[in-house]
């Protein structure tokens, strides 16, 4: 059997304090962990239909990202099917929409890929200033875990780096 093709990518506005959150997540989990030869990890930023092609050579599509749900800030979400649909279409941010319209267009093209989005609830996205929040930023290890945690239960393992 072959394993599916796996593309992780990190997307947001990092000029918008945590609106950067998905593409600082990407990196963080780039940094901190083993990932199988299947995998790509990858800043997605707010590129839209310039993601088409990476799109097209995925079987699965992890979007990190942020998500405004209307939760406490910190709360992590797990999107899929409908959800994920109702969530890129009414809830997100501009990339979002773009992300969603992509996933349209590769539909329609017969190379949409299956898909799901960890989102964090977003502490400030509103002031323009590169980096994250201390508070997005200290959960960047707990958002990671989740991330591992369900890839790992749905066949694709990754390992935690040791810190010297």
């Amino acid at each position: 059997m072959v394993a599916p093709r796996v593309l992780i990518m990190g997307v947001g506005n990092i000029l918008l304090r945590d609106e950067g959150f998905g593409v600082a997540a990407v990196n963080h989990l780039e940094k901190n962990y083993y990932w199988p030869e299947n995998v790509r990890l990858q800043e997605g930023a707010t590129q839209g239909l310039l993601l088409m092609s990476e799109l097209e050579e995925c079987d699965l599509l992890v979007v990190l990202d942020v998500v405004l749900g209307g939760k406490e800030p910190g709360t992590v979400y797990l999107l899929e099917n409908e959800d994920l649909s109702r969530s890129l279409s009414f809830q997100g941010s501009m990339h979002q929409t773009d992300l969603l319209q992509t996933l349209q267009v590769c539909e329609l093209a017969g190379c949409r890929p299956q898909c799901l989005a960890f989102g964090l609830q977003p502490f400030d996205w509103r002031t323009m200033q590169v980096g994250l929040s201390p508070e997005a930023e200290a959960m960047l290890p707990v958002f990671a875990e989740k991330v591992v945690a369900e890839l790992a239960r749905r066949g694709i393992v990754a390992r935690r780096k040791e810190t010297a």
